[in-house]
């Protein structure tokens, strides 16, 4: 057993505000498959590609089945996402002759990087050959990628945000920050004028001036401050001076 202190700090239970997840060691899950249905959608029905052969687009996807998930364990991301498709294209020769076309896409998962996909473009079973086809074979499948590519980078970057929830030691040290950077920061100044004082991190601050004019001259309001006979006439008698207790303590 590990003496006091000397545990591994991965044990020690730390106090959170929302009470949940605790040093973030606990797996948490976040599905995101019906996010991933549609921004799969959007991003594949845009590709379109252009060529000395024609023009070609995507225009339905036939099969989409998978999921994807979001996982944090012990303060790390893990990313779980697995896809097959099916898509349809079509495509328009130089001379206005319609081809249709399908992409199959096998292999779309968290294992494989966005060049190791396995991509098949193939024409329908009824249309003749035409080098539409190669254009799909090369820019199409490029294009392809790279929306694929993007859907991964979206799912990273949107919803990687919330899933590792901050610590209260991290609080502190971020309140610590921010108290030292108000330290060093000048604190703003303005005069007694009606103008607003500048805003800033700290609060608002100001200087002034106070006057006060005595009836009276220097020698008589000297004399008001320091003359125990006055002191006692202007507060009833009840100021006892420090010699008049030091007198009473010697009897």
């Amino acid at each position: 057993m590990a003496k006091w202190g000397e545990g591994d700090p991965r044990w020690i239970v730390e106090e959170r505000a929302d009470a949940t997840n605790v040093n973030n060691w606990h797996w948490t899950e976040r599905d995101v498959s019906s996010w991933s249905l549609e921004c799969l959608h959007q991003l594949l029905l845009g590709v379109q590609v252009e060529g000395p052969e024609g023009v070609c687009h995507l225009t339905e996807v036939t099969k989409l089945e998978g999921e994807a998930s979001i996982n944090n364990r012990k303060g790390k991301l893990f990313y779980f996402y697995e896809w097959q498709l099916s898509l349809s294209w079509l495509g328009m020769s130089c001379r206005g002759v319609k081809f249709r076309g399908t992409i199959d896409v096998s292999n779309l998962s968290d294992e494989n990087n966005e060049d190791d996909l396995d991509i098949c473009v193939a024409l329908c079973k009824d249309q003749p050959n035409t080098p539409l086809l190669d254009l799909m074979k090369t820019s199409g499948i490029q294009e392809v990628r790279r929306v694929l590519g993007e859907y991964v980078q979206r799912l990273k970057s949107e919803f990687g945000q919330g899933m590792i929830l901050p610590t209260t030691n991290a609080l502190k040290q971020h309140s610590s920050v921010s108290t030292k950077k108000n330290e060093i920061s000048p604190a703003p100044k303005c005069s007694s004028s009606t103008a607003p004082c500048p805003t800033g991190d700290r609060n608002q601050t100001c200087s002034f001036d106070l006057k006060e004019t005595f009836q009276t001259n220097a020698h008589e309001l000297y004399r008001t401050f320091i003359s125990q006979e006055v002191l006692e006439q202007t507060r009833k008698d009840q100021t006892k001076s420090e010699q008049t207790k030091k007198d009473k303590n010697t009897l």
